[in-house]
């Protein structure tokens, strides 16, 4: 199935707007490209993957947590990467969006930007809660193939990083569905959301970064363009991000195989199935010359369903607990997991063989 034309839905008499803006995909999709193209302008200044919404838990009581900004740095290091003063940011708020709108226009007050928000694959099943904590939100969508997404994970898992996450690409595959129904309800409200394709992004940057100016009712930058220059100081480090941080747009060659046959499988069931039932206009996958594997069974879907929805359930008990454990007893933990992940990366150095260490 060949790719096709995103929608964009934008309220009739809008133009440029003071923020939020979210800037959401499923993980290896292009977001941290199309972030670091966006903070190419000068209007507009998003976090990166702040995901200050995953830990909505600091703020459920009647008084929000006062340590709520040591224990969102701590959780990812939000403020420090992006070199926020702490001092300028109220320690009381009111809730979730105070806090938020606080840091993000503190932000963007640092690069007199008038646009706000933050870009994080981590939102691509909340994107109506956060369009219910702020109804002025606008909404960008990157869409990828899913076989690529899932090829682009296993590829990052090979290195020591977070996409060794157990069961991330099955997070991903359904993860995407969720994104999907999320992005329909958004635009069956009316909220502004604006859909591009990473392949489009890649192959032309120029076409989607003049409509994605026009959807923020901005003037469009030449700088946006080109990498050259661009901010990627709060850009985790790690080897899987060394193509946004180059100085110039690549688009993705073809590799060699990397799926296990079983997850390919299991993609193209699913991908058939989806576009049953969206009646072909989703997902927009690549053509392919492999015989259509038909759908999943039931039994096969309830099992899937099972299995993504423990595994969002072990990501919100870790929520939990880094919104309510002692801070000092989260930073043991971390100290011992970082421990023994660096023992295994170096049993794994040990035991690679001598070329693969050479490349």
């Amino acid at each position: 199935m060949t790719l096709q034309k995103t929608k964009t839905i934008t309220p009739s008499g809008s133009g440029s707007f003071g923020g939020p803006l979210f800037v959401v995909g499923m993980w290896r999709s292009g977001t941290s490209l199309l972030y670091a193209l966006l903070n190419q302008h000068p209007d507009v200044a998003l976090l990166y993957e702040g995901d200050l919404a995953l830990l909505t838990p600091l703020f459920w009581t009647a008084k929000p947590k006062a340590d709520w900004q040591q224990r969102w740095d701590f959780w990812n290091q939000a403020l420090t990467r992006h070199q926020i003063d702490q001092a300028r940011i109220p320690s009381v708020v009111a809730g979730f969006a105070d806090a938020m709108s606080s840091v993000g226009r503190e932000y963007a007050r640092g690069k007199g930007a008038s646009i706000w928000g933050c870009k994080s694959p981590n939102y691509y099943d909340c994107m109506t809660g956060l369009s219910r904590e702020f109804p002025d939100a606008r909404f960008i969508v990157i869409w990828r193939d899913p076989a690529d997404i899932c090829r682009s994970i296993v590829r990052a898992a090979e290195d020591p990083s977070w996409f060794r996450k157990i069961g991330l690409p099955h997070r991903a595959l359904f993860g995407y569905h969720e994104m999907k129904k999320e992005c329909d309800q958004l635009m069956g409200a009316g909220v502004p959301v604006h859909e591009i394709e990473y392949e489009e992004l890649t192959h032309n940057p120029a076409g989607v970064m003049v409509d994605v100016c026009a959807f923020l009712g901005v003037p469009f930058e030449e700088r946006m363009l080109s990498l050259e220059g661009a901010d990627r100081s709060a850009i985790y480090p790690g080897e899987h991000h060394k193509l946004v941080k180059s100085e110039k747009i690549v688009v993705a060659k073809e590799r060699a195989e990397i799926l296990p046959p079983s997850l390919r499988r299991k993609i193209g069931r699913y991908v058939q199935l989806w576009q049953r039932e969206f009646a072909g206009h989703w997902p927009r996958v690549r053509q392919s010359s492999e015989p259509q594997p038909g759908e999943p069974n039931l039994l096969e879907r309830c099992v899937d369903r099972v299995w993504y929805r423990t595994l969002r359930g072990l990501d919100f008990v870790v929520t939990i607990a880094f919104s309510f454990a002692p801070l000092i007893l989260l930073k043991k933990y971390r100290d011992l997991k970082q421990q023994r992940e660096l023992t295994r990366e170096m049993r794994e150095n040990v035991t690679r063989p001598a070329s693969s260490q050479a490349d």
